[in-house]
């Protein structure tokens, strides 16, 4: 599957995408903000290592590369639950240093959170941002989301311990807020 727009492309991630991403993704600034699964430095062993799980069709995770102008520029991904949780999906993204503050994350989350509804069976889809990460936060309310607590305390990056943040949208809520907040799409 493979979205566009005008604005990005989400498409499956590719062996040739390694280098790409080990450039965008060794960067503190993202690292910071991230879980310790993202390591920091990302080395291109890292890169192909997780486009190489990406691939693996039995893995449960669902996962685009993210383009803008046919450049590589981060990664948008989706993790069903299980058990209790089974109707929900977690959803994990960052995007490259150079397209920070142009507007187009809270887009490429609609088109994410569209491609889940429509593909999943699936009522809720959730983020957990860390509480200091405002950009992410303002991102995920302008893709609809809304927050729905602080955990005090719940998480540890560096040696720190800091608040998380649990943001939401329910299926119903996203179908009342956008029509087709994704329209220009196509299958290959």
């Amino acid at each position: 599957m493979i979205i566009e727009t005008e604005e990005f492309t989400l498409r499956p991630w590719e062996e040739n995408d390694a280098e790409g991403l080990a450039f965008i993704a060794n960067n503190r600034k993202i690292s910071c903000y991230l879980r310790d699964g993202f390591p920091h430095p990302y080395t291109m062993d890292d890169a192909k290592g997780f486009i190489y799980l990406a691939r693996q069709s039995e893995v449960n995770f669902t996962g685009f590369a993210i383009e803008v102008d046919g450049i590589l520029a981060g990664s948008i991904g989706a993790y069903p639950k299980e058990d209790v949780h089974r109707k929900s999906m977690e959803i994990g993204y960052f995007l490259g240093e150079d397209y920070w503050g142009k507007g187009i994350m809270s887009d490429i989350i609609k088109c994410m959170l569209q491609y889940i509804f429509e593909n999943f069976d699936i009522v809720r889809v959730y983020a957990e941002p860390f509480a200091s990460n405002i950009p992410s936060r303002r991102v995920l309310e302008k893709a609809g989301f809304r927050l729905e607590g602080v955990l005090k305390n719940s998480i540890i990056k560096d040696d720190v311990v800091q608040d998380s943040c649990i943001y939401a949208i329910l299926k119903d809520e996203f179908e009342e807020k956008y029509s087709n907040p994704c329209p220009t799409r196509s299958k290959a």
